[in-house]
């Protein structure tokens, strides 16, 4: 006997009206040797009351729910019995979607497409299950609302030679709410175009980028092919795309093979940044799972670029940040609440910098 014990399956609470696609959530759950079965119920205020009384590892949450919705419900659960939360949405329905980020914001760790019935497929239904099981095993706490963090985090020394003039920003679990943060704080004067590669089901991009788009005074949308970079733009990888930086800072997108099991790369972003603006950019990595990112933030340090990762501290789940300090691909580790006042200190020190070469420019021209 080997002694050792089989995992232990993870207990699934699955909050959904409709009775057809809850029936399908059960048996997807009930199929996955991983799962087990806590209970299946129709309304969020079910799910309030069982929640602390039988302790799921994962909850999946539907959000349009006769009632409270699933939004409210997420809220709700986050403050009172902290539990890692799967959305299961509709992407077509643009309420849903907005809802469904919304709620993300609110503490929920990552949103899924919603089974269309019986006939989903096999694919569809495995995604769904491996979702609530890696989410399970999340640690999640008490949510942390923006306004516990500092206004003024401390300051952090900007380091003056810098010039960037590109920014990437890359996440995962955790990320929506991390964005929402770090752009809602820029404003819409800030001097750099932005590339951003954010790991979520494709057919929830465009609903994540317009959903984005209300949270900051940047403009937002989905990265085009051949288009050219723009001060104060963000521009989002599209689903199951590689989005990368080429020549003359115009986006080339890829549907090349996924890396390390993730399309959009954040690695692939980063290393094109890497070969075409070196020490003219700046990489920011964020909380997710897995260690996607690190190598190609490793690839722009060493190209000369500036690389800051989420600090252990506010990432929700800190696997790539964390790779990314292993590797020593990270100049800077900050708490998300100051990453946005730094970013504006090292903008301000180049236009204060410019300025000020241009006054000793003056008397010689």
């Amino acid at each position: 006997m080997s002694g050792s014990l089989p995992p232990r399956r993870a207990r699934v609470l699955v909050v959904e009206d409709s009775a057809v696609i809850r029936q399908v959530l059960v048996r997807l759950v009930r199929d996955d040797p991983r799962l087990e079965l806590a209970e299946a119920v129709e309304t969020a205020e079910e799910a309030l009351r069982l929640v602390p009384l039988l302790r799921p590892d994962v909850i999946s949450m539907d959000v349009r729910l006769p009632g409270m919705d699933g939004l409210e419900a997420t809220r709700r659960i986050m403050s009172a019995c902290p539990t890692p939360i799967v959305i299961v949405s509709d992407a077509s329905t643009d309420p849903a979607l907005q809802v469904s980020m919304n709620a993300l914001r609110s503490g929920a760790l990552s949103v899924v497409e919603k089974p269309a019935g019986w006939l989903s497929g096999p694919q569809g239904g495995a995604a769904i299950a491996t979702q609530l099981y890696i989410m399970s095993q999340v640690p999640v706490i008490r949510r942390r609302l923006s306004a516990q963090w500092p206004v003024t985090p401390a300051p952090v020394p900007v380091p003056m030679d810098l010039r960037p003039r590109v920014l990437a920003m890359a996440a995962s679990t955790g990320g929506p709410p991390a964005f929402s943060h770090i752009l809602g704080a820029l404003p819409a004067t800030f001097p750099w175009p932005i590339v951003l590669v954010q790991h979520m089901g494709a057919a929830f991009m465009e609903g994540f980028a317009a959903w984005l788009g209300t949270q900051t005074s940047l403009s937002v949308a989905l990265a085009r092919q051949g288009e050219r970079l723009r001060p104060g733009h963000v521009h989002v990888a599209p689903g199951e795309t590689h989005l990368l930086v080429g020549p003359g800072d115009e986006i080339r997108l890829s549907h090349a093979p996924p890396l390390g099991g993730q399309r959009p790369s954040a690695s692939m972003l980063f290393s094109s940044l890497a070969r075409e603006a070196g020490a003219d950019a700046v990489g920011v990595l964020l909380t997710g799972m897995g260690e996607d990112g690190s190598a190609g933030l490793a690839d722009l340090r060493r190209a000369g670029g500036y690389t800051i990762a989420e600090d252990r501290s506010t990432s929700v789940v800190h696997g790539m940040p964390g790779a990314a300090e292993r590797m020593g691909a990270v100049c800077v580790s900050l708490p998300q609440g100051a990453i946005a006042s730094h970013l504006l200190g090292i903008a301000g020190a180049l236009h204060h910098a410019t300025e000020w070469a241009g006054m000793l420019e003056g008397p010689m021209s």
